[in-house]
């Protein structure tokens, strides 16, 4: 295991927030005042790619700011390893058809045991650990302290195998944190659960305000014509996120826009093998179809890239099957651009059908209305306005700060 020390937030403090939050920043401050100078460890298993990644880069030199001495552990792991947190990740959002093995219990447990023996967590005041892959580390320790996991998933319907096995190990917590209500595990100890929203940060390379000629700039180095429509979703290229549903949604817009172009932006992240399959099976079914590009971390697309696309878009799509949250949704929003979303998990959380942008339920509807939106700019730009301040009020990184503050300070 070991601590990532350098983040893209790096530098950042509270009082940058004056002019997004106003005299909220007093009042975070005086909250955080009991905490000062308590250690609180962060455990995931990337440092790169995914929303969990990306909001500890930005939130934790925030928890400094503010006095708590927070910390950032990330677990080495094997490719092996990451094969069956993968599986385990696809089993609990429903896959009921994978199966647990013996041999994937060894590996998982295996990697956790020699995690555990690289840094003592049990000398924190608080531990934080993310999501499946390293939830087992609480058996290896001495706990002394608080332990918080945090689930960025949908455990609505899991297959119950895996779950059944993880719930060993997420019992022994003081708390878990759900995004929201439908995500929660009835056979476990309400008492316990905290629900919290994920969050974005406006200030962050993806979301800072750019100027239009580096919009522009950016298209132009990837080919993109500013001159036409532009439809867009950003995500991981995996079985959950609907690319191909995005892919025939497009086609279908096409036949009435001929010059609709599309852009699948995304990222490769270590700790996901199988997205290289999907990303293989997309490039397959775009085909020589050049007025769709797929930009990713591979052809130096970064977080300043993602932030010049969303901007330049006409209309954002999430057509994810299942989804934990949904932050690209979050982040397209605070942009001021309309988002044609399925209606699961997170995104029916953050769209207000018909106002901040449209909930649809498959390729038909957002068909209907992404013509739509293309066809009254004015009415995309009125509900994108009404996006942008949907996020203000509930979905900003100093609101999740808040948030954390307040866990922390009631389970101490």
């Amino acid at each position: 295991m070991f601590e990532v020390k350098e983040f893209s937030g790096k530098g950042k403090r509270l009082e940058d927030y004056r002019k997004t939050i106003g005299e909220d920043v007093e009042s975070i401050r005086e909250k955080a005042e009991g905490l000062n100078g308590k250690t609180f460890a962060n455990v995931n298993s990337t440092s790169f790619g995914g929303g969990v990644a990306e909001i500890l880069h930005n939130l934790i030199p925030l928890m400094r700011d503010v006095g708590i001495d927070a910390r950032w552990f990330v677990i080495d792991g094997t490719e092996e390893f990451f094969n069956v947190t993968k599986s385990f990740h696809n089993a609990l959002q429903g896959n009921k058809e994978l199966k647990l093995t013996e041999n994937m219990k060894r590996v998982y447990l295996e990697v956790n045991k020699k995690n555990a023996g690289d840094v003592d967590l049990s000398t924190f005041d608080y531990v934080l650990v993310h999501d499946p892959q390293p939830a087992p580390l609480i058996g290896f320790y001495e706990k002394r302290q608080p332990w918080i996991w945090r689930c960025h998933i949908d455990l609505s319907d899991p297959n119950q195998r895996f779950w059944e096995f993880l719930r060993g190990f997420i019992e022994k917590y003081d708390a878990y944190i759900f995004h929201m209500e439908d995500y929660l595990r009835k056979d476990l100890d309400p008492g316990r659960v905290v629900i919290m929203p994920p969050s974005i940060d406006p200030l962050s390379e993806k979301n800072v305000e750019l100027k239009e000629d580096e919009v522009l700039t950016t298209l132009e180095r990837f080919d993109v014509d500013p001159e036409r429509p532009i439809l867009t979703q950003v995500a991981r290229f995996d079985p959950w996120k609907g690319v191909f549903d995005v892919i025939d949604v497009y086609r279908k817009v096409k036949e009435k826009i001929p010059d609709v172009q599309l852009l699948l932006v995304g990222v490769m992240a270590h700790d996901d093998p199988e997205g290289w399959i999907y990303f293989e099976r997309t490039l397959r079914k775009i085909g020589e179809d050049y007025d769709v590009k797929v930009l990713t971390n591979l052809n130096g697309v970064h977080a300043r890239e993602v932030n010049a696309f969303q901007r330049a878009s006409d209309v954002i799509l999430q057509m994810s099957i299942r989804e934990g949250f949904g932050l690209t949704v979050t982040e397209a929003m605070w942009k001021g651009k309309p988002v044609i979303g399925r209606s699961v998990g997170g995104i029916k959380l953050q769209i207000v059908d018909g106002k901040t942008g449209f909930l649809v339920r498959g390729t038909a509807e957002a068909v209907e209305k992404a013509l739509y939106l293309l066809r009254h700019p004015e009415l995309a730009r009125e509900m994108g306005v009404k996006a942008k301040e949907r996020v203000r009020e509930n979905f900003i990184i100093t609101k999740h700060l808040e948030r954390y503050i307040d866990l922390l300070r009631g389970t101490g």
